[in-house]
């Protein structure tokens, strides 16, 4: 079996090598690189071409949104999974809407990186719950206004995307929304083709460029 490939971008030496440890300690897991800087970081990105890198926002010289639009842009086909002390929305929209794949505060890192490497892995955008908690924050119920740029979408549709939208499966939102996962499938697979978008990260990024993360709780 093919092992993720990791890198490691966090200017304090400590941390990182307790992340490697821990990543290399994984069968199906190993960290090829590290750096604590972003311009490092992209060189040897390129060079390395890992799978996963997990980046910090802030950093001594290129700042962590500036090494992102680098990274996504010169290593198109890596993945990058934002690993930072900072909860502030504003910290979290402007990473996904920068290309992360992704958002982890590190007091989560040591209880949920590993299913957040592997979720990022499969393709799938990760954000912690308390993060999509704050993104979510003072705001009512959904309306039909908010979704003016996916008015094609019927009601179970929208209602799909915006859960999608907070991180959650296929399996939670079939439980949530009470349709079997198959269904849930569907729904997406509908919406990916009605919106012309054909990952989970876009999805998310959509729906914060659109206002669906904005919305509050569906009840």
């Amino acid at each position: 079996m093919d092992k993720l490939t990791l890198f490691l971008v966090d200017d304090h030496a400590v941390l990182r090598a307790g992340l490697k440890q821990l990543l290399n300690a994984e069968s199906d897991m190993e960290v090829i690189g590290e750096a604590d800087n972003g311009m490092d970081a992209v060189r040897m990105c390129e060079e390395l071409h890992p799978d996963i890198v997990l980046l910090d926002i802030s950093m001594p010289g290129l700042s962590g949104e500036a090494t992102l639009k680098l990274m996504t842009s010169r290593c198109p086909d890596t993945r990058v999974l934002v690993v930072s002390m900072h909860e502030d929305e504003c910290y979290v929209r402007e990473m996904l809407k920068a290309g992360a794949c992704g958002y982890l505060p590190k007091r989560a890192a040591d209880v949920e990186l590993l299913a957040a490497i592997r979720s990022t892995a499969k393709g799938e955008c990760y954000v912690h719950s308390s993060l999509t908690a704050a993104l979510l924050a003072d705001v009512g119920q959904l309306k039909g206004t908010q979704f003016k740029k996916a008015k094609e979408l019927s009601q179970r549709e929208k209602e799909v995307l915006y859960l999608l939208a907070m991180g959650h499966s296929n399996q939670q939102i079939a439980e949530r929304l009470f349709l079997s996962i198959k269904t849930v499938d569907t729904y997406k697979q509908r919406i990916k083709e009605k919106l012309d978008i054909h990952g989970r990260s876009e999805l998310v990024r959509y729906a914060i460029d659109n206002g669906i993360l904005t919305a509050g709780n569906l009840t």
